[in-house]
């Protein structure tokens, strides 16, 4: 017989039996549409980590004292970082775009009757390129001329909070007592790397925080841009070679730790391909669960019409027209099952990500695998029922109860 004719003979049997076949159908629906929208959680979340961890910055390097363990006691380096260390990295690197020191402190901002929890870092000029931050209003504060200087650059969330009836330029925050003259605004950035809010913040020299805040010449962070894509390792092996250099550094052990953007996004995306897989794994046992409900009824289909195949093998169906005909079906069950599955799990990714906010992106690919993976499915649990029914003695089949 020709494809069309068994594709039509597969569909009149399977709507003979419509509750079975919608049974069938539905087993393989919930397992395409769970396994979709699991594909989207993950690579939605994969996607978003990756885009958070970049609104830190392009190509973007973060230095911080080692940490070792000693006794089961996580311990931090003696060594500590100086604003010299900064000066020599930007004079002697090459690899590298911009440097700058990174020190907090934490407090309350306050104009008048308005305050608002937030932190105070004490950065130079080039931590606004280096984390991508664009001024809005005004202007930043430079480097050499103002060194200690009681001025400040605030983020949206801070305008927001303590200015929401006028413009900030020229006025005056008081943070911990000591007054901040604001000298410029910067553009909304939205959320970071874990969720926090990249636009609460207030910049000031770092000198500034140094003298008049924490009361240290040491530097917590130094933040710093390599001068390109796949220039981190060597920027990263320079610096770590001018810290040494700097100390005379002879031990085994790295005195600081040197984090590329590469990495973190790496060591973030790890957890979340992992927990995706093992939801993806989950979602796929539905769908083998499905393939074996489709095994199941083309068990019982081929039972209850024995005597239908001997007739048709009576009057000269070949035995391979037999098995055809009953792996049409189930081919067809499972690719009615995988479409419907594929347009509901596209249907659960845009919901979920409409009402609930998370991020889901359902790529092309995972479309076309759930797709492939129900054919095989279908074939691979259609072929041993298809294959029994094949093999029937055509007389004992007529003869059949």
């Amino acid at each position: 017989m020709s494809p069309i004719t068994l594709i039509k003979i597969a569909l009149r049997a399977l709507l003979r039996n419509r509750m079975r076949t919608f049974l069938s159908v539905l087993g393989i629906v919930i397992g395409v549409a769970a396994v979709i929208a699991m594909v989207a959680m993950g690579e939605g979340s994969r996607i978003s980590i990756k885009e958070q961890m970049t609104s830190m910055g392009s190509n973007a390097i973060i230095i911080m004292p080692n940490r070792d363990r000693r006794g089961g006691v996580q311990m931090e380096s003696t060594e500590s970082l100086e604003e010299a260390d900064v000066i020599a990295i930007r004079e002697n690197a090459t690899y590298i775009n911009g440097v700058s020191p990174m020190m907090t402190v934490n407090g309350q901002a306050i104009v008048g009757n308005n305050n608002s929890p937030t932190s105070l870092s004490g950065v130079s000029a080039d931590y606004l390129k280096i984390r991508n931050y664009e001024i809005e209003d005004g202007v930043i504060f430079d480097d050499t001329a103002d060194r200690m200087a009681k001025v400040c650059v605030i983020g949206q969330t801070v305008v927001k909070n303590l200015f929401p009836e006028g413009d900030p330029i020229g006025k005056t925050i008081r943070y911990k007592n000591i007054p901040l003259k604001v000298i410029g605004t910067l553009k909304a950035k939205g959320s970071g790397d874990f969720g926090q809010d990249n636009d609460d913040v207030i910049f000031t020299p770092y000198q500034t925080v140094m003298r008049r805040f924490s009361a240290t010449t040491n530097i917590r962070q130094i933040y710093a841009n390599s001068i390109g894509e796949g220039y981190a390792a060597k920027a990263t092996e320079e610096i770590m070679g001018i810290l040494k250099e700097r100390r005379n550094w002879t031990k085994p052990t790295d005195p600081f730790r040197v984090f590329t953007q590469e990495e973190m996004i790496q060591m973030v995306t790890s957890t979340s391909d992992l927990i995706s897989l093992v939801l993806t794994i989950i979602a796929g046992i539905s769908l083998f669960v499905g393939g074996i409900g489709i095994m199941n009824i083309m068990y019982v289909s081929v039972t209850e019409r024995t005597k239908e195949i001997g007739l048709r093998m009576a009057i000269g169906a070949r035995s391979r027209d037999i098995m055809f005909q009953f792996l049409f079906e189930s081919v067809i069950i499972s690719l009615l099952g995988g479409v419907i599955g594929i347009a509901l799990g596209i249907a659960a990714s845009e919901i979920v990500k409409t009402f609930f906010n998370m991020p889901m992106s359902v790529s092309i690919t995972s479309v076309i695998v759930s797709f492939a993976v129900c054919f095989a499915t279908g074939v691979f649990f259609g072929w041993y029922p298809a294959r029994k029914a094949s093999r029937l003695d055509p007389i004992e089949a007529l003869r059949f109860e």
